[in-house]
């Protein structure tokens, strides 16, 4: 058996789907993106139960209502994970007793692209459900322990992504809400609306994209929707672009969007600049002059 190495040329060809999420507040139009993809190629993981903005479209819906729920259909759409034990979530045995119940899987080939509505309650189900489990209580006293709950969520959650972001055949879309509040020194800061902290940080490392759906002002101070695709833009919003394709500012429309990431990719060249660093000795001397009474010394 020789070394299993991928030529470029193997990777190149194979099929890759664009795993990411699309964030914004409430009632900008998260959910209408569904009208841009095509109904006949999109899977609708309707979690929210807030499907009227989208009424009337003709695409097909599942409805999972549990966690065990949304642990099955993940691993029915991604496969199984050689790497897990028999007992484990999204193990080999996982993957076959799911598919004792819904059948061949082949039955998923004629889906593109699954929107996953919402991440928010996908993690209300995920931390109800680890309340009752045995982490949840207390060694000594039996009580409930939420920092167990909380621990075991952040687990679950970044198990659950992290299996959907290896089917690589399908594009994986996770609408979230965006929170905005005020930090000690009275600046805006963003952040992903969901219970517990462990998996709205892990989440941008782990997804292809970050798009935030927001109200922006043009040149000439009228407000429009558009989507925010890069990390450094001037209103702070959660953004990330791994394919390099995008602007910083695109038009709100997700199958567009999906298009360009798809297209041909740029030169690495034209796609990474690199502006021009200080040298040491100017480092310092920047810093001398900022802070005249600090000491800096060689270490």
């Amino acid at each position: 058996m020789s070394l299993p190495i991928i030529t470029a040329d193997q990777r190149l060809a194979e099929p890759r789907g664009v795993k990411g999420v699309l964030v914004g507040k409430s009632g900008i139009g998260k959910t209408s993106q569904l009208w841009t993809l095509d109904p006949a190629r999109t899977l609708f993981k309707d979690l929210e139960a807030g499907d009227l903005a989208v009424e009337g479209y003709g695409g097909d819906t599942i409805r999972p209502r549990t966690w065990q729920e949304c642990r099955d259909f993940a691993v029915f759409i991604g496969g199984p994970n050689p790497a897990l034990r028999d007992d484990q979530p999204y193990s080999e045995a996982h993957y076959q007793a799911v598919c004792q119940r819904f059948g061949d899987p082949a039955v998923l080939d004629k889906y593109d692209t699954v929107f996953v509505d919402s991440i928010t309650v996908a993690g209300r189900l995920c931390l109800q459900w680890c309340k009752g489990q045995p982490q949840a209580y207390s060694e000594k006293t039996g009580k409930p322990d939420n920092r167990g709950a909380y621990g075991l969520m952040g687990q679950e959650m970044i198990a659950w992504l992290t299996h959907l972001q290896h089917t690589r055949k399908k594009n994986v879309w996770f609408v979230g809400i965006l929170n905005e509040a005020l930090d000690d020194f009275n600046r805006r800061v963003f952040s992903l609306q969901i219970d517990g902290s462990k998996t709205g940080l892990e989440l941008p490392g782990i997804v292809d994209e970050v798009i935030t759906l927001a109200e922006v002002k043009d040149e000439e101070g009228n407000s429009r929707r558009a989507f925010v695709c890069h990390t450094l833009n001037q209103w702070g919003y959660p953004a990330k672009d791994r394919s390099g394709r995008l602007d910083a500012i695109e038009e709100p429309n997700l199958g567009r969007l999906m298009k360009k990431i798809a297209g041909p990719v740029r030169p690495a060249s034209e796609r990474l600049v690199f502006e021009e660093t200080t040298t040491f000795s100017d480092a310092v001397a920047n810093t001398a002059t900022q802070h005249p009474n600090k000491d800096l010394k060689d270490n």
